[in-house]
């Protein structure tokens, strides 16, 4: 059936074109389309005149309509871009200070030249973009200088940023004393020491560590931009801050481009060495400094570096062709550097065989050491410490403190009765008083040491103890009420075997050689009587050998040594005229055969004599020096019989029997020998002992010269500063007196926590209201770890701090140090460092190149160098407070702490946040600086290890 419908319609259709081709012909078919064409023409012009009239009455409506006015479009937009740009005017003002404005309009057009224009202006000309950045850097920059005008800087400068050192030198040392406990198990030492040191920190901080920032350049770079980002929206109108490219522009040009150059240039080890030689540049090079940080180095590359450099001088020397009094200067010069080299092999070799040997052991084994008297060693700061820490350990402290009290006593005692002769003379009378105040002095002197009840008690004659009973019974006091016993308890520390005796022979006595510096001498290190030292053509300065060189003294018997005075001469050195003589020396053992000249002056032989005789008593009736001469010793006729008389000294003293006689004595005679600087020191011995004794002796004398002449400069406080480490008795009466005269408990040593956090807590002794002494106490407290050592010593380093400081500044010294802050915020010290800062990055105006990194050869010298400045610029009277070897190591270690870039940046870092969350102090910087370290891998370990050792407890 559909088969027969689909036929129909095409038979109906076919029939129906026929007809109509039959009837209207063949072009009907285009006329008919033609139709139809034109009929859908004419109704698409029709709606389009009708769309076109009824959308103007639209429009029209919508004109008085409550809607907005439509956009004007793109031509509105392309006709203000052909219009001309309107010039913006931009304020200059920035902090409200010309001298100040003018260089920070300089960094600023000088940032957008170099990191904006040079590749903006190659999309577009039109500066608009440009002015809003500026506008946006300036409107910040006036926000930060609005903040920094309202904060007191004050304890930013005087606390937080001491503190922070203070913690970071902390945490330094914790980790170098974790590392030596570990011994060689690590590969790689400086890795080793960088992990070790940001483990102590998330242990000291527990909630903060800066690992990442510090180790790795992509996160540095991350937190950088955060803290950029920070700032801006701190600094920056919510308009501006909102605008995201604009945002992303001025941080990037912060942080990359300023930012980041500025830290690694402030954390380059190598920059910081040479700022280091600029500070000190005044201070001329020892060479006794360099050659104790040539022997101390334990740095092979360091070792390298100085000797190539000696190997190219001295090919340079034998180069020349000389004559005349320039070839003996050249042949001395040729001689100290062939030493250097010498020195430099032996300690290479040495530390790459691993054999380091222990100093106070080799030391101790050396012979016979020189010896110290016990009356030295009891007015001596440093000397006593180590005599206190012997007798703690051998349970006779109580001695020792019963004479250190004793002397206190003493000393007020007679303070207070020439106070009261004084009085009566001027018609005042408080007798009783005084009187009872000494009776209750005395008493407690008696009661601590001596009675039954006194624990521990002071071991002495029980008839003399109740001799003193009675006498304090019925009698008056008097400063020499002790003097009896303490005389006996002198004794009995003097001869008993378990004390001074015993003490001789212990490792604390070594080591207290070694803080005096008297390992290699025995006496004191420094200048004689002014006269300069004796000339051998080396660079001037004596050279205080290392327990190295201990072990390297010939002892074999088959070692010939012969020396005779082969010339004389007379030296003028700046206005001084003096005698030399010049010493020819011949070495001859089985091997070998050496000769050389030396040259001395008799002031060198004279303490030479006065060392040797010391020492060897047995000496002093064989050996007789030629006698000095004060006027007409520069005659030729008695140099040359002083040079006779000298030969034959020499020549006696050389004497093979007296040699065997005296084996020891070989050290003495080939130091004296040698072709190198003559340390002098007897005369500096007799001369320090005396410094020491004499104020004890003379105390009221001293104390009332103080009184009357109280110094008016630094210089001349660290000149008072050596006198009054001989008045320790005199504090200790003053101490005595200040507490009523209650007598002070046993001094025990401190204990120092390891994990003892950060160094912001108030420092102890009350000394948070002086902020020198404050400062000052903590840096040697950090510097050379005082609070690892008894107490006794820091508390009289603190007493000597606070009479430095008074006599110095006197009670004004607060309010300098806040004149001085406002000094180095003043306008003029900001502007003279945004210059410095600007001079740096674009030196002339131009944007300055990476600066190549230097040779490490010349590194490792700048090295040698700036651990030899510092050693250098120490004064001597640190050393005799706390002890040369602890001032070297101290020094030493400060130094180093610098030495890695890692750890430099850290420090930075702290300063930096320290400085914001200062400036900031509404903005909760510190929970910010948590969360942007909270990625920290030591910081999730620490909380690792801390969860695993709280897990058992709250089990339990």
């Amino acid at each position: 059936s559909c088969l027969q419908t689909s036929l129909s319609i095409w038979g109906w259709g076919s029939l129906g074109l026929v007809l109509f081709l039959i009837t209207f012909g063949p072009f009907a078919i285009f006329y008919f389309a033609f139709y139809i064409l034109c009929f859908v023409g004419g109704g698409f012009v029709v709606t389009l005149l009708f769309g076109k009239s009824n959308s103007e009455k639209y429009l029209e409506q919508c004109e008085h309509s409550f809607l907005p006015c439509t956009s004007i479009g793109i031509p509105k937009c392309i006709e203000e871009m052909k219009r001309e740009a309107r010039p913006i005017k931009i304020d200059r003002r920035l902090t409200g200070a010309n001298i100040i404005d003018e260089p920070l309009q300089q960094v600023i057009q000088f940032s957008l030249r170099d990191y904006v224009q040079y590749w903006y202006y190659t999309l577009s000309d039109d500066e608009s973009f440009l002015l809003e950045i500026r506008q946006a850097l300036q409107y910040a920059l006036v926000q930060f200088s609005a903040r920094s005008k309202e904060t007191d800087w004050q304890p930013y400068f005087t606390t937080r940023l001491v503190d922070d050192f203070g913690t970071h030198l902390r945490v330094f040392r914790k980790a170098q004393q974790r590392i030596a406990e570990k011994g060689d198990q690590m590969k790689d030492q400086a890795e080793e020491l960088v992990d070790t040191f940001f483990e102590v920190e998330v242990e000291m901080e527990k909630e903060v560590c800066r690992d990442l920032v510090c180790t790795s350049p992509k996160d540095e770079e991350g937190f950088l931009r955060d803290l950029c980002e920070v700032l801006l929206y701190i600094l920056l109108p919510p308009g501006d801050f909102q605008n995201k490219i604009m945002r992303y522009f001025v941080r990037e040009i912060l942080s990359r481009g300023i930012l980041l150059p500025l830290i690694n240039q402030l954390s380059d080890p190598d920059y910081i060495n040479q700022y280091v030689i600029w500070m000190i540049r005044d201070s001329n090079c020892n060479y006794e400094a360099f050659m104790n940080i040539i022997k101390l180095s334990d740095n092979i590359g360091e070792l390298e570096a100085v000797k190539d450099k000696a190997s190219e001088e001295l090919q340079y020397l034998r180069s020349l062709d000389t004559a005349g009094d320039d070839i003996n200067t050249i042949k001395n010069q040729i001689n100290s550097l062939l030493y250097v080299i010498k020195v430099c092999d032996s300690r290479i070799q040495r530390l790459q065989s691993g054999k380091e040997i222990d100093t106070v052991k080799l030391a101790a084994n050396f012979g016979k050491l020189c010896t110290v008297p016990l009356d030295h060693i009891l007015v001596d700061n440093v000397a006593l410490q180590f005599f206190m820490d012997y007798m703690q350990q051998t349970g006779g402290q109580a001695h020792l403190f019963f004479w250190m009290t004793v002397e206190g006593y003493r000393v007020t005692a007679q303070q207070q009765l020439e106070v009261l002769q004084s009085r009566q003379k001027d018609g005042k009378h408080q007798t009783n008083q005084t009187k009872g105040l000494l009776r209750a002095a005395a008493f407690g002197v008696y009661e601590q040491y001596l009675s039954e009840k006194a624990s521990p008690r002071v071991n002495i004659d029980d008839n003399l103890v109740a001799k003193l009973a009675e006498t304090l019974n019925h009698e008056d006091p008097t400063p020499e009420i002790f003097d009896d016993i303490q005389r006996k308890v002198y004794e009995l520390m003097l001869r008993d075997e378990r004390f001074y005796p015993s003490f001789k022979q212990n490792v604390l006595y070594v080591r207290m050689l070694a803080e005096l510096d008297m390992l290699k001498d025995p006496s004191f290190r420094g200048s004689d009587d002014g006269e300069g030292e004796s000339f051998n053509g080396s660079p001037t300065g004596s050279i205080n050998l290392s327990l190295d060189d201990l072990s390297n003294v010939p002892s074999d018997e088959t070692v010939q040594l012969h020396a005779y005075i082969s010339d004389t001469g007379v030296c003028n050195d700046h206005g001084k005229t003096y005698a030399l003589y010049a010493i020819t020396v011949h070495r001859r053992n089985a091997n070998s055969e050496e000769m050389w000249k030396t040259y001395r002056r008799y002031s060198d032989f004279h303490d030479f004599h006065m060392r040797i005789t010391e020492q060897f008593e047995n000496l002093a009736n064989i050996l007789k020096l030629p006698g000095k001469k004060t006027f007409n010793n520069m005659d030729r006729e008695f140099l040359e019989k002083r040079k006779k008389d000298l030969n034959a000294y020499l020549q006696l003293l050389l004497n093979p029997e007296m040699m065997r006689a005296s084996p020891a004595l070989a050290h003495y005679v080939y130091d004296f020998l040698e072709n190198k600087a003559y340390s002098k020191g007897k005369g500096d011995f007799a001369r320090k002992m005396d410094t020491f004794v004499n104020p004890l002796r003379n105390s009221m004398r001293n104390v009332s010269n103080a009184v009357k002449s109280i110094p008016d400069s630094l210089a001349e406080g660290m000149t008072k500063m050596s006198d009054n480490m001989g008045k320790m008795s005199e504090r200790l009466g003053q101490d005595i007196k200040q507490s009523f005269f209650k007598v002070p408990p046993l001094i025990q040593k401190t204990y120092s926590d390891p994990d003892h956090c950060r160094v912001a807590a108030p420092i102890d002794d009350n000394v948070d209201d002086n902020i020198p002494l404050r400062v000052m106490l903590l840096l040697m407290d950090e510097v050379f770890d005082l609070k690892e050592r008894n107490q006794w010593l820091r508390r009289n380093i603190k007493n000597l701090l606070q009479q430095l400081i008074r006599a110095t500044y006197g009670d004004t010294i607060n309010r300098k140090i806040v004149d001085h802050v406002d000094w180095m915020t003043s306008p003029e010290q900001v502007a003279d460092a945004v210059k410095r800062f600007r001079d740096a990055f674009w030196p002339n105006g131009i944007l300055a190149e990476t600066v190549p990194r230097r040779d490490k050869a010349i590194r490792m010298r700048t090295r040698v160098a700036g651990k030899t400045k510092l050693l250098e610029v120490m004064p001597d009277e640190l050393k005799h407070i706390i002890g040369a070897e602890t001032t070297r190591k101290g020094i030493l270690r400060v130094f180093e702490m610098f030495q890695h870039s890692q750890l430099n940046k850290r420090m930075v870092y702290v300063f930096l946040e320290r400085f914001l969350e200062t400036l900031f102090p509404q903005n909760k910087f510190p929970e910010l600086f948590n969360k942007l370290h909270s990625r920290s891998k030591q910081m999730q370990r620490y909380k690792q290890r801390l969860h695993s050792t709280q897990a058992p407890s709250l089990q339990k």
